[in-house]
């Protein structure tokens, strides 16, 4: 027993001794390592990934889909902020800050695909049958308003409806 307090003892003097000659002792707690490693990749992430409310969900999709095949133009910021007042019962500062807010998330152009698809991966199932499908012809209707849709554009659209309408069953199995 002695010789275990013998090694403790002169633990605690190595580990006093390098914090009193201003060594930083504080990673070797597990707990401030991991609440750190959780801030640096929460902050080293990309933003986007952290939305949790449908409505933002709805309004990055809709904004990024009509952003794909350049940037919005007059006509498609009409549309998607008369939709976002109608659809969201937002009022007008609302829908324009929703708008804006989604445009500024989506960040570079050239990653704007790959960012959808993760969205949309990371939260198919935050949405019923009802509101995917609302949230598919808003985009279509925004996509569309400054002209034909692209073919990032329908590429974008028929992957929104293979992963958040789900495919029913038409034939029965039990007779």
């Amino acid at each position: 027993m002695h010789i275990v307090i013998g090694i403790l003892t002169g633990l605690i003097s190595i580990l006093y001794l390098l914090d009193r000659m201003g060594i930083d002792l504080g990673g070797l707690n597990p707990f401030y390592w991991r609440r750190r490693r959780a801030w640096a990749r929460k902050y080293q992430g990309d933003p986007i990934y952290s939305i949790e409310d449908p409505v933002h969900v709805a309004a990055v999709l809709i904004v990024g889909v009509a952003k794909l095949d350049g940037d919005l133009t007059a006509d498609s910021k009409k549309a998607a902020l008369k939709l976002f007042k109608e659809k969201f019962s937002l009022d007008t500062g609302g829908a324009s800050e929703l708008l804006g807010s989604a445009a500024h998330l989506l960040g570079s152009p050239q990653v704007i695909d790959t960012q959808l698809a993760g969205l949309i991966e990371q939260n198919r199932d935050r949405f019923s049958r009802e509101q995917a499908e609302s949230m598919i012809q808003m985009t279509i209707d925004v996509a569309s308003a400054g002209g034909a849709l692209g073919t990032k554009q329908e590429d974008c659209i028929a992957t929104m409806k293979t992963q958040l309408l789900p495919v029913e069953n038409t034939t029965a199995t039990w007779s």
